[in-house]
């Protein structure tokens, strides 16, 4: 079975996979970068003493984390616009979608990450004449980090496969790429098997990063 596939083949679609990887980078590195920002606001905003930043967090998260990011992708490239009037280019949407996606399951682990932080350590903070914010800063939130990293980066490793969803609103990632070229030479096996490994490659290595910047960390 193996001999009737041709697998050298796979070279002549390199340059469209590649630019559909191009894609699946961009949506991904943009969108986590803005999910974590979402993730640190609401996060904290979680943990507020003020009622309204504390509700809104919570709806913001609640939503997000109790809707699947496929209707997610579906409601803002396909509805937003119509509430909206104004046309959503189908990368805007998909950037728009990992980073409100990311962002809700980020800011848990900011939350989490804050709050298993021994309240001593603001205690002490503040006897020394740090206030909440400058406690938070320097004393609070480099603990934390260092005990986000490993949960940051399994949510990072979700968030690129959830790429693979975008291709439902016409995002040229890789999933997107890879359909185009089976639908139209029939060879959905090496295709589909060298998008995988895409795939693979790119979350082994995020995950070998991860893994040095913990032992470097020593968490």
């Amino acid at each position: 079975m193996i001999g009737r596939f041709n697998w050298a083949g796979v070279v002549e679609f390199l340059p469209q996979l590649m630019t559909g990887l191009y894609y699946t980078l961009l949506i991904s590195v943009v969108g986590l970068l803005i999910g974590f920002i979402l993730g640190g606001i609401f996060g904290l905003g979680r943990i507020s003493k003020s009622k309204i930043i504390r509700g809104i967090s919570v709806v913001y998260i609640e939503v997000i984390r109790g809707t699947p990011v496929l209707v997610q992708a579906i409601w803002i490239y396909f509805a937003l616009p119509l509430i909206i009037q104004f046309e959503i280019a189908s990368i805007s949407a998909g950037i728009v979608v990992i980073a409100l996606n990311s962002g809700a399951y980020i800011a848990e682990i900011v939350r989490g990450a804050v709050q298993s932080i021994d309240k001593g350590q603001m205690e002490a903070a503040r006897s020394l004449g740090l206030n909440h914010g400058q406690a938070m800063r320097y004393i609070i939130w480099p603990q934390a980090f260092k005990r986000m990293i490993p949960p940051l980066g399994n949510q990072f490793i979700i968030s690129i496969k959830d790429t693979s969803l975008l291709s439902v609103i016409l995002v040229p990632e890789l999933i997107f790429q890879g359909r185009l070229i089976a639908a139209n030479h029939f060879n959905a096996v090496e295709i589909y098997t060298t998008v995988a490994v895409f795939y693979l490659a790119i979350t082994l290595t995020l995950s070998f990063v991860l893994q040095r910047m913990e032992r470097r960390l020593d968490i």
